[in-house]
């Protein structure tokens, strides 16, 4: 059977563990073809990752013939204009969270490739993680009965100091937001698979460190559709870490980490139970093997623009109301 033949766009940090080696080694795909404004830095991956072709402009890579479907890995700025491109060249496009700065460049994103009858997947790669897929498995078996509340707490040191230039996460026309926007979106996303869409929200934001100009404190509560409640608590200029979301059942609880992996753990009837579940080599790997399965006919991959849509509407209600 023929693989899947990808072109990347902007071959950044993002893809060369993540992603990148995961596109040469799903099962029916191959990685052709990569794009980046700095040719010599394009054809340094292309050397290194052994990518038979490499262009410094995207339209040459996207008309590319032997490209089959194009993996969009720029900053989110860029997403919706790639979007329209690809589509309208009749490519599968996946492309990076969080999809879009915007709700409205989510939904004519989508619209773009439902009029040009194009897929489009996004990478919130956790929906296919080993990891959460056994949370969501203990949710779905109740081992804590009923989730009746759940909580959720980051908190991150700032790593700017006054020399340092502002990375394009902080940079709002850029990315759409701060580090909310780029680290609470897998959150979000992450509870939509597992408890079904959030149908409303409140919160507050602020710039509590003045490190820069976006919001590095938010706060929010939330419901889901089920009628399951929230919050959640995400602070940028802390003086320590912690990432942990827990699950409050009617008979126990289960906590996790969204980004460091620690082992699950789950506390019922005064005991504790561990599930250390092993990360792939190459987080995204799972999802872009459901892609490129759906791209062949025989599966349905679970992160869809109309998925990833939501999780920009709910960051965007709860930062600007």
């Amino acid at each position: 059977m023929n693989p899947v033949k990808w072109g990347i766009i902007g071959c950044g940090d993002v893809t060369e563990v993540k992603s990148g080696p995961a596109l040469q080694n799903a099962r029916d795909s191959k990685l052709v073809a990569v794009m980046r404004r700095n040719t010599k830095l394009a054809a340094d991956y292309a050397k290194r990752h052994n990518v038979p072709r490499f262009y410094d402009d995207a339209s040459q890579l996207i008309n590319d013939p032997d490209v089959d479907a194009v993996y969009i890995a720029t900053p989110p700025n860029y997403h919706a204009s790639y979007t329209q491109a690809v589509a309208q060249a009749g490519k599968p496009i996946y492309v990076e969270k969080p999809m879009a700065r915007t709700h409205v460049e989510c939904l004519t994103m989508i619209e773009t490739c439902k009029s040009e009858n194009v897929p489009l997947f996004v990478a919130y790669y956790r929906r296919a993680l080993p990891y959460f897929l056994k949370i969501k498995k203990l949710v779905e078996e109740e081992a804590i009965g009923r989730v009746r509340y759940l909580n959720i707490r980051l908190r991150q040191p700032n790593l700017l100091t006054s020399n340092s230039t502002t990375p394009w996460r902080l940079i709002k026309e850029i990315s759409g937001g701060g580090l909310f926007f780029d680290l609470a979106c897998h959150q979000f996303d992450l509870l939509d698979f597992i408890f079904g869409p959030i149908l409303s929200t409140k919160g507050y934001a602020t710039n509590a460190g003045g490190f820069y100009k976006v919001e590095d404190t938010v706060t929010a509560s939330f419901e889901f559709a089920s009628g399951l409640k929230g919050k959640g608590e995400w602070c940028f200029c802390s003086k320590d870490h912690e990432d942990t979301i827990e699950l409050t059942g009617s008979k126990g609880s289960i906590s996790f980490s969204a980004f460091g992996f620690t082992p699950i753990t789950q506390r019922k009837n005064r005991q504790t139970a561990f599930f250390d579940v092993p990360m792939p080599s190459h987080v995204q790997q799972p999802l872009i093997q459901s892609v490129v399965d759906t791209l062949k006919g025989k599966d349905q991959c679970p992160s869809t623009g109309e998925s990833a849509a939501r999780t920009n509407k709910i960051m965007e209600e709860i930062i600007y109301g």
